[in-house]
């Protein structure tokens, strides 16, 4: 191993020599409108998988697509060496839909804007994939003694429905030391986080249906039932509007609170109430405590209103009383949650309140509780330190990657986090971005990673 290759400053100079590349590559993925949740984008997901498949295969590594019940994996490696521990990286390579009128450029075409990346899946999740991939081309070429591998997931936008399916079809080749996973978000730039934990996701619809068509109002308005009053009442019992607090007996049953070691890290992750406004342009918060704000979005449940659909929703008013409506609703949950307990209180307070409304569940993903200790563990803080200078803080993900556990249960080893993307970046948002200090840090980062975790034994 040539030593002199991954020291700070020669691994910034490999970066800097392949940025054109990185951005090359990037922008092939970005301008493939991978949507998994358009059944219309089946051709461009696939289309997606090819192109990754070539990024490894034109920098010298080796790749494959591999067939699951719904999209494909892409299996891409460096070194499959048995004699040699393998570390595992996981992506994703589909996209949200992007269709919100703000956007200021066509969401498709990749644009370079000084150091910015526009597009959507620019960082979520294709340019931390692609900053993965050359720090592993930095370490690949200097020699390190690891097995590289790489998954990358086209599903995880739509839940992962055929994840588990897929990794238990190819287990024997995802067989591995570690996962780590690059698709989470730092609280503020130049502040490292890396998630202890994320959050799961049950989503439902409540329907409810009291005619066989619309009905004029000033013929039987104030006799007949209406299906979208009766559906907001009981989601206001439900939840409160105002605080957010889930009225449902037993809900907070197994909430677990953070320990004081765990808030403590919060309070040193560089967490502004006012930058978290201004990143995701939110023009009212239901607090304004920095504290109160972490443990809502990372360490308790919740219950969110997405849509409510019924009745006329065209210009001015149509004076009829609709015969069906639809809410759709999720729930956060946190770590030590169960699903099935949870729906079953949901199920039985709904019944109660109203036995017309029907509960349509959704897929569903399962919370995860990460890991802080361990080399594994102080592999990720040594890899930030070096890379950006600043010392990680252990937070939560408010979000979800149903991935995660799957890994864990299926292949029997532990996930970690090494993620790249800021609030800035707009995850699912318009005007999506990466920029090149978090890439070109990221490709320090993961490849002075991959050259700690090749010397520990198996």
């Amino acid at each position: 191993m040539n030593a002199d290759l991954l020291t700070r400053e020669s691994l910034s100079q490999f970066a800097a020599e392949q940025r054109a590349a990185f951005e090359a590559e990037l922008k092939t993925l970005v301008e493939i409108p991978s949507i998994s949740a358009d059944p219309s984008k089946a051709g461009d997901v696939r289309r997606c998988a090819e192109a990754a498949k070539a990024l490894f295969e034109r920098h010298g590594g080796q790749a494959e697509i591999l067939e699951t019940e719904g999209n494909p994996f892409i299996h891409g490696w460096f070194g499959s060496d048995a004699g040699l521990p393998t570390i595992t990286v996981y992506n994703h390579m589909d996209v949200q839909p992007a269709n919100e009128p703000e956007w200021v450029a066509d969401p498709f075409t990749f644009v370079v804007d000084g150091d910015t990346y526009k597009g959507r899946g620019s960082t979520d999740d294709k340019g931390p994939a692609v900053t993965a991939f050359f720090g592993a081309l930095a370490a690949q070429r200097a020699g390190v003694p690891l097995n590289i591998h790489f998954l990358w997931e086209l599903e995880e936008e739509i839940g992962s429905p055929n994840f588990e399916s897929g990794l238990k079809t190819h287990a024997a080749r995802f067989k591995t030391d570690a996962i780590v996973v690059s698709d989470t978000v730092w609280i503020t730039r130049g502040k490292p986080s890396t998630p202890a934990g994320l959050r799961g996701l049950k989503g439902f619809r409540l329907t409810l249906e009291t005619a066989d068509h619309d009905l004029h109002s000033g013929v039987v308005g104030g006799a007949a039932r209406n299906p979208l009053s009766e559906l907001i009442e009981l989601v206001s019992k439900m939840m409160d509007g105002d605080t957010g607090k889930v009225k449902i007996p037993g809900f907070y049953d197994e909430v677990v609170p953070p320990s004081e070691a765990e808030l403590a890290g919060w309070r040193n992750s560089g967490f502004s109430v006012e930058t978290f406004k201004s990143d995701h342009m939110i023009k009212g918060m239901r607090t304004e405590d920095p504290m109160k704000v972490l443990k809502r979005v990372w360490g308790r449940p919740t219950m969110e209103i997405h849509g409510v659909v019924g009745g006329y929703t065209g210009p001015g008013i149509k004076s009829a009383v609709p015969a069906r409506a639809e809410v759709k609703v999720s729930c956060r949950l946190v770590p030590d949650m169960d699903e099935g307990k949870t729906m079953a209180r949901i199920r039985k307070f709904v019944k109660k309140h109203n036995p017309d409304v029907e509960l349509h569940e959704e897929h569903g993903l399962a919370p995860f509780k990460g890991h802080v200790t361990g080399p594994y563990a102080e592999a990720i803080k040594d890899a930030y330190q070096f890379a950006f200078g600043a010392t990680c803080s252990f937070t939560r993900e408010g979000g979800s990657i149903g991935a995660v556990k799957t890994m864990e249960d299926v292949l029997g080893c532990e996930v970690y986090f090494l993620g790249l993307s800021l609030p800035s970046h707009g995850y699912h948002a318009p005007n999506e971005n990466y920029d090149w200090e978090q890439a070109s840090g990221g490709i320090v980062a993961f490849a002075h990673y991959f050259q700690t975790v090749s010397a520990f034994k198996r």
